[in-house]
């Protein structure tokens, strides 16, 4: 609901609910394995259902059957391994997340390639890269050519005396010290470039 739009939960565990008024635009204490509870507080109508069970396969399996012939048209399920994985998309899930698998890989990103941001969801070989400038004092972005000269973009740029991101930074911007920039490209050039 923090995105602008109505956010639904329903759990089992009271104290769980009452966490959960605050943050969701509705909350319902429900047995999702039931679903008659499921009709009842008209799940069907929603357009997007994501279940996240904690580590219960079997719970997961089933709200995730259950959504699905009540025809909920997307279901996004958390899974706690591969097999859970293929498990949930046999039975019909549109989508599936391991959590940890995500966390692992930017953690790992973020070591390898200090500065790293997040890959882009469509393509694996693209990423978004900070990077804060050393030695391409005074020079414009016209002048260091970045893109035909290392394939990559830059989408914001920073300030050092300052917080305030700028977006889709002008040609002419130049760049001092401490200076720091967001630039999307493919991996192996935003590890090669230089500041």
């Amino acid at each position: 609901s923090s995105l602008g739009h109505e956010a639904l939960g329903i759990d089992c565990n009271n104290q769980k609910v009452n966490f959960a008024k605050d943050i969701l635009t509705e909350v319902f204490q429900a047995d999702a394995m039931n679903i008659e509870a499921l009709k009842q507080i008209r799940i069907q109508d929603l357009e997007h259902v994501v279940v996240s069970v904690g580590s219960s396969i079997s719970v997961s399996v089933m709200v995730t059957m259950y959504l699905k012939e009540l025809r909920v048209p997307n279901v996004w399920v958390k899974a706690i391994n591969y097999d859970h994985e293929k498990l949930l998309y046999k039975i019909g899930a549109d989508e599936v997340i391991i959590p940890e698998y995500i966390a692992a890989k930017q953690v790992a990103n973020r070591i390898v390639m200090p500065g790293f941001i997040e890959f882009l969801p469509f393509d694996q070989s693209m990423a978004v890269k900070e990077f804060i400038i050393k030695d391409l004092v005074n020079k414009s972005l016209r002048e260091l050519n970045l893109t035909n000269r290392f394939g990559i973009q830059v989408i914001a740029i920073c300030r050092s005396n300052s917080n305030q991101w700028h977006y889709i930074p002008k040609a002419d911007y130049k760049f001092q010290k401490g200076d720091k920039f967001i630039a999307i490209g493919k991996i192996k050039d935003l590890k090669n470039m230089k500041t």
